[in-house]
């Protein structure tokens, strides 16, 4: 098991795509190019293009007999400089990371100034519009605990179900910077980047932190807020709690 941190500027997300360079791509070339073997690593989170994580989970299978806590130093020596590993571990063999009972965090970080500064075009999204932090936390309050999400997600979405669990929201201000972070035990597609438009239009006046229940209950991603943009997401944390879902 491979703890990954990357910059996501460069790729086109995690997942595996045909003509275009992804998170996924580069490990199972610079892996399978290390072990002489063809190499696929399974991911926790498919992040989209642009996301960023300090701690994304990818498993994969080898014959070699490398020992589990070398392969960070090994890899990391071959792989570019926006694509880090922060930890390597052995894992039973049926270990899947999307089948076990997990906790993510992610977190959504916004610029809210007069002007851009640009060192943080790359890690957060820019807005000049004065953001009322506190009416964000209270709209992000009805988000909490066990909701279907259909209103927070893609409607090109292939889950099964729309039922997700958010254990935690926090919408705090250091200055310049506003973070929105937020911790589930899983979420959907452009899930966080939808819940994080939604909260910037609370932010705004547009809407009172109230209708953010009214949307929930709609079912409707067409009630929501637009899809705030990739490059303020990251996957800060994914926690393991036991065994198998």
């Amino acid at each position: 098991m491979l703890t990954v941190a990357y910059d996501g500027t460069n790729y086109h997300g995690w997942q595996l795509q045909p003509n275009v360079v992804t998170i996924e791509s580069v490990l199972n070339e610079v892996l399978s190019a290390l072990l002489k073997e063809e190499i696929r690593v399974i991911g926790a989170s498919r992040t989209d293009t642009g996301v960023h994580a300090l701690g994304n989970i990818a498993v994969f299978d080898t014959q070699a007999r490398m020992p589990a806590e070398k392969f960070s130093y090994a890899l990391n020596q071959r792989l570019p400089e926006d694509i880090r590993i922060q930890d390597s571990r052995e894992v039973p063999l049926d270990f899947h990371p999307r089948r076990q009972n997990s906790r993510k965090t992610y977190e959504y970080r916004i610029y809210n100034s007069a002007f851009p500064m640009p060192v943080y075009r790359l890690y957060s999204h820019f807005t000049y519009v004065p953001l009322d932090v506190v009416s964000m936390q209270k709209a992000a309050e009805y988000l909490v605990g066990e909701h279907d999400f259909k209103s927070f997600c893609s409607v090109n979405t292939t889950a099964e179900t729309t039922v997700r669990t958010i254990y935690d929201i926090a919408v705090e201000r250091a200055e310049e910077l506003i973070s929105i972070r937020i911790t589930g035990s899983g979420f959907l597609y452009n899930m966080v980047r939808i819940i994080a438009g939604t909260l910037i239009e609370v932010g705004r006046g547009n809407w009172t932190p109230e209708r953010m229940e009214r949307i929930l209950q709609a079912c409707d991603r067409a009630e929501a807020g637009p899809t705030a943009p990739a490059c303020g997401l990251t996957l800060v944390k994914y926690e393991l709690w036991g065994g198998r879902k």
